[in-house]
């Protein structure tokens, strides 16, 4: 078999549908006056791996049940994938909904 002509068609290539991921990802705020610790995963008892500096705003990729934690937008237990194995905890985030934003992580 021979292939005389090959067509591509949007969103086929991965390139293609990484750039329509990354225009509608959205960035949220870090509470107002907060230096929020990062961590490696979704829970208090995962190392910190960096921390973000008061007013930052992160991508949310994918959400995942962790540690229960309270902070300035009320008491969470959802978790925010903000990097690759990077994690922030909800109640610091503001989304403006009390809930899932974004899909689970897999």
């Amino acid at each position: 078999m021979s292939v005389d002509h090959v067509e591509e068609t949007p969103g086929q290539d991965g390139a293609q549908g990484v750039t329509a991921q990354a225009a509608a990802l959205r960035y949220y705020s870090v509470a107002p006056g907060v230096s929020l610790n990062v961590r490696s995963g979704p829970g208090t008892g995962y190392p910190i791996v960096r921390t973000l500096l008061a007013g930052a705003k992160v991508p949310v990729y994918c959400q995942t049940p962790g540690t229960k934690v309270t902070g300035p937008y009320g008491t969470s237990s959802i978790w925010d994938n903000i990097d690759n194995g990077e994690y922030v905890s909800d109640a610091y985030i503001y989304t403006g909904v009390d809930g899932y934003i974004a899909p689970r992580c897999a």
